[in-house]
């Protein structure tokens, strides 16, 4: 890697924050040019996804499922809805929320998504084996929820 990216903490080591941000744009426009065909960007295929895996469900829950601010699943789900993948229908069980289902166009859409994501994700895995990736992946949750965990206070 870039010799300039080297930056060392107090343990000698390599900072592991340019790699990740490197990988997340090299993957966001292989993504992107993946799902062209479909008008999906690459900010809204997650959120796509999850409300074709978790349908019924409300955009409060998409965020705190996904760990992302409301304000930009509401701009997603708008896109997705503007699309026509994705529908709005009121809550009975409380009128406040919308529950989101994917439309029919939704539905023949998500298969070809996951068929461009498996190439994408084909594309990061070479090289790698299923155990090294298992690790890798294991690892990259432990430094997230090491990153969103509240911090246990003192009292």
């Amino acid at each position: 890697m870039n010799e300039n990216w080297r930056q060392h903490d107090k343990g000698g080591g390599e900072s592991h924050g340019p790699y990740i941000s490197a990988i997340y744009r090299h993957m966001q426009v292989l993504i992107s040019a993946e799902l062209a065909p479909f008008r999906i960007g690459s900010g809204q295929y997650i959120f796509l996804m999850a409300v074709a895996f978790r349908q019924p469900v409300t955009q409060k829950e998409l965020s705190e499922t996904l760990l992302i601010d409301k304000t930009t699943t509401a701009k997603a789900i708008a896109k997705l809805e503007a699309e026509g993948y994705v529908r709005r229908e009121a809550n009975p069980a409380d009128n406040r929320y919308q529950l989101l289902y994917l439309t029919d166009a939704g539905q023949d859409v998500v298969p070809r998504v996951q068929e461009a994501l498996a190439r994408v994700k084909n594309k990061t895995r070479k090289g790698i084996g299923d155990e090294e990736y298992d690790q890798l992946l294991c690892m990259l949750q432990t430094v997230l929820r090491n990153l969103t965990e509240k911090e246990e206070t003192e009292g």
